[in-house]
């Protein structure tokens, strides 16, 4: 009877320390995904300035979006929290589209040398946020099902692992297609 006793105790602490470490790995997994999102975001945050500077010569009226776009960057580069700087990503990502839908409107400004390279840089830095979000966003999966499931809830709720934040679009407005009218 003893010895069963200590093998269910043993059993219970080598459980609780793997699934410990399970949760450890998928917390770690999350964060390392973030981090590779921030990376690209702050490639773009260098890039918008120059994509300002060079549509502002050809559509000075567009100046309100502009504006805008400086300063959703500048709130993204404050961001603190996940949720906020998910948000705040998700508006500068419309107002992105919306300066890029104007910039068709514009001959000469779409035939600048200029110009044609930082739209190229920044339809690269789009496609490598979207796969970075796509990773973080599984990741985040992994993370919650580990975090919800039976018996490994139980030591995330003990060692306080939380359910990670998915980068998604949030409200309906920002699933429509942009339109523009001049």
């Amino acid at each position: 009877m003893l010895y069963i006793l200590i093998a269910l105790i043993c059993l219970l602490i080598v459980g609780s320390i793997f699934y410990y470490n399970t949760l450890v790995n998928k917390k770690n997994r999350m964060k390392e995904a973030w981090s590779g999102i921030d990376v690209y975001l702050k490639k773009r945050y260098e890039l918008i300035p120059n994509l300002i500077e060079t549509v502002k010569g050809y559509a000075s009226h567009e100046q309100k979006l502009m504006q805008d776009l400086v300063r959703l960057r500048n709130q993204a580069i404050q961001a603190q929290q996940n949720q906020e700087k998910i948000n705040t990503e998700n508006h500068l990502s419309e107002n992105i589209s919306r300066l890029m839908l104007i910039a068709e409107n514009y001959p000469d400004l779409k035939a600048n040398t200029n110009f044609q390279q930082l739209q190229t840089q920044l339809e690269t830095i789009e496609t490598e946020i979207e796969l970075s979000r796509r990773y973080y966003n599984g990741t985040v999966r992994e993370n919650n099902i580990q975090v919800q499931s039976f018996p490994s809830n139980l030591i995330a709720s003990i060692f306080g692992f939380e359910n990670g934040i998915f980068f998604e679009i949030n409200n309906s407005a920002e699933r429509e297609p942009l339109k523009l009218s001049f």
